[in-house]
């Protein structure tokens, strides 16, 4: 009989910086070392990354799947090249089908976007892949088929949410073992999502958004009284674009526009470049409150102007004007936290995954389904759990995020980039909803201020601003509460799992890349 054993750390992990020729990163071993076998096999840092985006759907259901939306920057020798693979709102969401609510809800078929992840792994492929495609499928396949051993992080997340969904008959049937979750080091099959991840990859995606499992997808949101239908999973195409970008610290940082809220990064690093957070000492109340301060103006600007592009009244240009920066650096003082109040005219579960080969060509790829197992609406006999990306839109009448048919949520995953000069320096992402711009700024602030290696930058403790601007401190910045409370800043305890999110870095060195993957998941750096 297998025996659960209580695998809590119970001392602190030390992790050394991964040197390679070619590398992954991600937040799963299994998945980082399906995209190395990509490299081994020839192929480029775009095979490895949708094969391990691929098999990240697979060994960390609770994170991600094959009915969530995707988002990548690639670089190579042409330039740096943006996907966002964000699916829309079915047709049928109108104001008034919400009419009456307080909001989109977080679970059920009514909180369901169309699915964005398969289409890019195909059009990420289509441009750049160098394997055939049926390769990039063959780990994630096995592991459905056969079975994997469930990591410890993957099985803490399980374990906590199943619960809630172990009603639904998908959910169920896919992802309970006679109605609880699988344990760590548990082996754990699900044939039904190799079937789908066959059928997939046998179509090139066309099965699941014009062929029969689009039909079952929409099937199912019928029977639970939802109006996705087969015309919106038909209509999604996901695109090609440029990002946006802001200079800092002698690198140019690159994010994909809106509607994510990769905006939120460069408006608080454009703050940070005013008040020169270099001069204060790392992990100082100083340097930490000032990247507060200057992270909540970003938040306050997205969450006010940030929508579908389509919807926006205030452009990018606008957000990371220079004067309006400023005018955010100069309103925060070194000795008293603010609540943002700047005003414009108009003109929550996610893996991360970093890959480079040795032809300099470099990926930085998140897929998430939002929550923990999205909707927890699952296709019966599929192995598809849906994403509950719905709850990004606001039902606020006006707003320019106000849901709508047809149209793009407010989206929190966004893959990051840093060039130096022309050149590809560093791809690096930090999953965990709300906290995903604040972890990159933290992270990057790291590494360009205090010399911190990937790893150690990574390593590093956290703090975490709420939505309401309260704060939540790790427990190696808890000798900073007093000062940061006589500040005005009111601090919360820290009692949410995977509160500080998760990383992943791949730095370019004048030998080859150097790696970290963030201890807070079963992550790991595997290269060549």
């Amino acid at each position: 009989m297998f025996e659960q054993v209580d695998r809590d750390h119970r001392h602190p992990s030390r992790r050394s910086a991964v040197h390679a020729g070619q590398m992954v990163s991600t937040s799963q071993p299994l998945a980082a070392q399906a995209g190395l076998e990509m490299l081994r096999r020839g192929g480029n840092a775009v095979d490895a990354a949708v094969a391990t985006a691929i098999c990240l759907t697979v060994v960390e259901p609770t994170m991600n799947s094959i009915g969530g939306d995707a988002f990548a920057i690639i670089a190579d020798d042409s330039g740096l090249h943006g996907f966002n693979g964000c699916g829309r709102s079915p047709a049928g969401w109108t104001p008034e089908y919400f009419a009456g609510r307080d909001g989109v809800p977080e679970h059920g078929w009514d909180s369901v976007t169309v699915p964005g992840a398969v289409d890019t792994w195909v059009q990420l492929w289509k441009r750049f892949g160098s394997l055939t495609f049926d390769h990039l499928f063959s780990s994630a396949i096995s592991y459905a088929r056969d079975g994997y051993l469930v990591s410890p992080v993957v099985a803490q997340a399980w374990g906590r949410i199943v619960g809630k969904f172990v009603q639904n008959e998908g959910f169920y049937d896919t992802f309970t073992i006679d109605g609880r979750a699988p344990r760590e080091g548990e082996l754990f099959r699900c044939p039904a999502m190799a079937d789908t991840l066959e059928e997939i990859c046998a179509s090139q995606g066309e099965s699941f958004y014009r062929g029969d499992l689009a039909q079952k997808i929409a099937a199912d949101c019928a029977r639970h009284n939802g109006v996705m239908t087969p015309d919106d999973l038909a209509s999604h195409e996901g695109f090609w674009t440029d990002c946006v970008t802001l200079d800092y610290a002698g690198l140019t940082v690159h994010e994909i526009p809106p509607s994510g809220q990769g905006i939120v990064t460069l408006i608080a690093l454009g703050i940070l470049r005013h008040l020169e957070i270099e001069r204060h000492e790392a992990l100082s109340a100083d340097r930490v409150h000032l990247q507060i301060e200057a992270i909540k103006a970003g938040f306050f600007l997205a969450h006010r102007h940030v929508a579908d592009l389509d919807a926006m009244t205030v452009s990018t240009d606008c957000l990371l004007d220079e004067a309006l920066l400023a005018r955010c650096a100069s309103d925060i003082s070194l000795d008293r936290a603010s609540t943002p109040n700047i005003e414009i005219e108009p003109d929550k579960g996610t893996v991360y995954l970093a890959t480079a080969d040795a032809n300099g060509m470099m990926v930085s790829m998140i897929q998430s389904h939002y929550g923990n197992f999205g909707a927890g609406m699952v296709v019966p006999n599929t192995g598809i759990s849906m994403q509950n990306r719905g709850k990004g839109f606001v039902t606020q009448a006006g707003h320019p995020n106000q849901v709508a048919g047809r149209k793009r949520p407010y989206h929190t995953i966004i893959p990051a980039f840093a060039t130096r000069g022309q050149d590809p320096f560093m791809a690096f992402g930090v999953m965990g909803g709300h906290h995903q711009p604040q972890g990159q700024v933290q992270v990057l602030n790291a590494i360009l201020h205090d010399g911190c290696s990937p790893q150690q930058a990574l390593d590093a403790p956290r703090w975490h601003v709420h939505e309401d601007f309260s704060l939540t401190l790790e427990g190696g910045l808890g000798h900073l509460t007093e000062e940061l409370a006589r500040r005005g800043h009111q601090i919360a305890p820290h009692d949410t799992p995977g509160l500080f999110g998760s990383g992943q870095v791949i730095m370019r060195t004048d030998h080859g890349y150097t790696g970290g993957s963030d201890p807070r998941k079963d992550s790991q750096t595997v290269g060549f």
